[in-house]
Formats: C-alpha cells, structure tokens, sequence
C-alpha cells in the first residue's frame, strides 16, 4: 500500500505538471482538461517499484507545418465548428494516433486556448517536455513524397521543430498523402536506416543526437547545438529564442514584441548561468546594442566555429553579465604577435605566440573589421583559459592547467590612454586636512574579445591532453567582456 501511494504521488504530479494542458479525446474529437486524464489512468497505478507514469499515460502529439490559413482554432473545436483544410489534417493525425493505441491526441494549432497570455506562456516554456512525455510524434511531411523528398520539404527548416524532432522517444513520419515513409512503427528505432540518415543530412544533426537526446547529456556541446538552430526560420522573430528553451533547458518569460535580438540575448544570458564554456564557442557577429561584445548575434553565429572538445570534468566556468559587460575570470597567458595575412575581404591569418611557452603558435582567423589590421602589432593579445580548475589548500591557491586547453583570444591597444591623465590634478595640502592620497593608477585598457575565432585548443609540450599541471593563481583575471 505504501509504496502504491508514493506512485500515486508521482502519478498526480506528472499528469497535473508534465503533460499539456488540454488533450484531445480521440473517441469523440472532445476536449479533456488534466483533472479528466488523471481520472482516466488512475487505476493503471501499480504497486510496483519500476513504475514510470509517462509509460501509462499514452498520448499521440503532431510536428507539422502550418498551413498558411485554414488552421482549426481552439475556439472553433470547442463550439464544435471547425472545418477545412486544417481540420482535415487534424482528423488524418487522430486516425493514426489511434493505431497506437493512444486515447488522447494534443496538436499546437487547436490546443492551446492563446487568448490567455498565462496558459500561451506555460504552453511555450513547457513544449519540449510535452513532446519529450509523448507516447508517439506523429510526423506530418506536407511537401514530401518520398524519404528523398524530406531534403527540400521546409518542416526541417522551420525552428519549433527542431525540438519536435529530437525530443520524442518514438516518431512516425508519413508523407503528404498520409502514407508512412518506412516500414518502422518507431522511425528512430534504426540508427542506420534510410530515413535517419536523410534526416541527418535535411538538418546537420548527427544520427546519434537525432536517436537519443537530452538536453543533459555531457558534454553539452552547446555550440554545435546552436548550430542545428542556424538555418531555420521562425514567422515571430521572438520564436528563435523561445522554441531553443528546451534544447538547452532553461526557463524565458514570454514576452511577443520585445524583439528577436533581446529574445535571443535573453537566451545566451540564461544559458551563461549554467557555467559551459562551449556557448563561447562562436565565430560571426555579435549582438548589436548590447552591453558586451561576447554575446552572439544569433544561431547563425555559431556557423563555422571550430571543433574543440571540453571534457566531463570542466569544472563551470562562473559568467555573469553587467553593466560593463560580461564578468568571467580566465586564466590570462601573455600572446605576441607574430605575422599575418589578407584571406580575402573578411578575414585575416594571424600567428601569435606565447613568450612564456615558445614552442607554442597560435593559427587564428578573425574578422578582418576585428581590429585595425594594419597596426596589428600595436595590440597586445593573450590566451584566456575557460577550462581551468581552481584547488584550494587551507589558505593555499593554485590553478590546473590541462595539457590540452581551451582557451579565447584576448587583446587590447598597448599605447596607455591619456584620458585619465588629462584630468588629473594634485590637491593642495593645505586644502584638506587629514585625507589620505594615493598616487595615480597605471592605466591599460581593457581586454576585449577579439571577434570571428571562437574557443581555439592549445597544447602544452610533453603534457597529455587531460593530465594537469599546476601554476600560480596570479595569472587569473576577471575580465570584463
């Protein structure tokens, strides 16, 4: 009995919790609140100890693309009066809701009541667990005759599924005329058949991600995953941000009309906090009207950026974002400049080197208008390392540096500003009386990201890759970026 209540518990708090909000009954097209659902399953409530209420409470849920009118309404199902093309399609994905033995159906066009801004919020932030929690994604390929036509057919280009891709366990896709591409009842039961390997060439994500993802699986990669989100289009440009929540498993309000850029802003800041150096990992332009230059313009930013590996044990790497820009103390290795090269209008070829490490040469590739290219050796550059650890012994500090390391390239102008000096001025003594005087400030500027490289790998000489060494704490510095 006790352990019957424990899974009555954890019944309740999935169905009222990590389920839509409003299904459809497939019996009779009705639709049925969470309270009705819980009603419904209760009595499948084992006693055993492996109970797993998402494996009881069996839903079908549609990807598709919107057609550009005709759409059922949540306000058309519930008086009962909706019609049309749109309509049809729905009843098509019932049908095949159906064949898996599925009592309930939820779809985005029809369920979700988005005259309330509470339940279009809930709804938007809660997508991917939706999809995730489903029994079956029923897949509907609008533009698509046959496996080859999914290449071309724009479901794969769209950005709300892309987490209706890579969240459900089991999928089914069917062609336009509702006929199943594949003989699978799951499509992402083989790794290695036709339709998985299309679809790993239609969006650039790797069969494995495409078979089994969690937005918790480590490494994260948030880079490469960024990338996934580059060429798709979204109607509301606010949708970029919003319908990534998920893949990364973070929480936005919503808020339509703020704008695609500070949406997308949002995004980076909340990813920031969960510590993973790789969301640094970004090559294109970085967002206008911001207050730091380290946050990217928008998933295409993440286009090209090199393939630089963190491991499991990185320990977070503390950012926060400020008025001054983004805060993050890195490990700060001096660079010089060595030599460079025009590649073409937009980029250089820049050699810089380590004095405290000769043998080291750093190959980057910034975006020519970066920096001043022409006084290139006017700038002093360094090695900032993301994936250091910090060991604390009694009241002793020191850093552990992987043979291996990732790190960004730093620089700023070497000539000192003399706006500080410019407005200084020695106090008479006998003007005050008591005051304690300090001698004015040495003045540098500040470290600045240099754009268009990304995280780049540095190897230390006769290091393995993930053995350490260990230096002193002095060369840490919280920059802001």
């Amino acid at each position: 009995m006790r352990q019957r209540k424990q899974n009555l518990d954890r019944f309740d708090g999935y169905v009222m919790n990590d389920i839509p909000i409003r299904l459809i009954r497939l019996s009779d097209m009705k639709f049925v609140g969470r309270g009705d659902v819980r009603k419904h399953f209760r009595s499948s409530v084992e006693h055993s100890y492996s109970y797993y209420p998402h494996e009881h409470v069996k839903y079908a849920i549609l990807s598709h693309r919107w057609l550009d009118g005709g759409e059922p309404t949540y306000e058309e199902m519930k008086a009962g009066t909706a019609s049309g093309p749109g309509y049809e399609k729905l009843k098509k994905f019932c049908e095949k809701a159906r064949e898996y033995d599925t009592e309930f159906a939820w779809s985005d066009t029809c369920c979700i009541d988005k005259s309330s801004s509470t339940e279009l919020d809930e709804s938007i932030r809660s997508m991917f667990r939706w999809y995730e929690n489903s029994t079956i994604c029923i897949v509907h390929l609008a533009q698509s005759k046959t496996i080859e036509g999914i290449l071309h057919d724009e479901w794969t280009r769209r950005v709300w599924t892309l987490q209706e891709l890579l969240a459900p366990r089991n999928i089914k896709i069917f062609n336009k005329y509702w006929i199943p591409l594949t003989g699978h009842r799951n499509d992402k039961e083989d790794q290695e058949s036709k339709v998985m390997e299309t679809l790993e060439t239609a969006t650039g994500i790797p069969r494995c991600d495409l078979y089994s993802f969690s937005p918790h699986f480590l490494p994260q990669r948030l880079d490469e995953r960024m990338a996934w989100a580059a060429r798709r289009k979204a109607t509301r440009v606010e949708d970029v941000a919003y319908s990534l929540m998920g893949i990364f498993d973070v929480s936005l309000q919503i808020a339509y009309g703020e704008g695609g850029d500070r949406a997308f802003r949002r995004l980076i800041d909340a990813i920031m906090q969960d510590g993973d150096p790789s969301i640094l990992n970004w090559v294109g332009n970085h967002a206008p009207f911001s207050v730091s230059r380290a946050v990217p313009y928008s998933p295409e930013s993440f286009v090209g950026s090199r393939n630089v590996m963190l491991d499991i044990f990185t320990q977070p790497l503390e950012m926060n974002m400020t008025s001054l820009g983004l805060r993050v103390s890195l490990v700060i290795l001096p660079l010089s400049y060595h030599s460079h090269e025009e590649q073409g209008p937009l980029r250089l070829h820049v050699v810089l080197g380590c004095p405290l490490c000769p043998t080291i040469k750093v190959d980057i590739n910034p975006l020519a208008h970066a920096l001043e290219w022409q006084h290139l050796s006017q700038f002093e550059y360094a090695l900032g390392i993301v994936n250091y650890s910090l060991f604390s012994e009694r009241s002793r500090k020191v850093l552990g540096i992987r043979g291996k390391s990732v790190g960004l390239i730093l620089y700023r102008n070497s000539c000192s500003s003399s706006s500080l000096s410019s407005l200084i001025c020695n106090p008479r003594g006998t003007d005050f009386v008591g005051f304690k005087f300090a001698s004015p400030p040495e003045e540098t500027s500040r470290w600045e990201l240099l754009h268009g490289v990304g995280l780049i790998e540095v190897e230390f000489p006769n290091i393995p890759s993930e053995s350490l060494f260990f230096i002193d704490p002095e060369y840490l510095e919280t920059v802001h970026l």
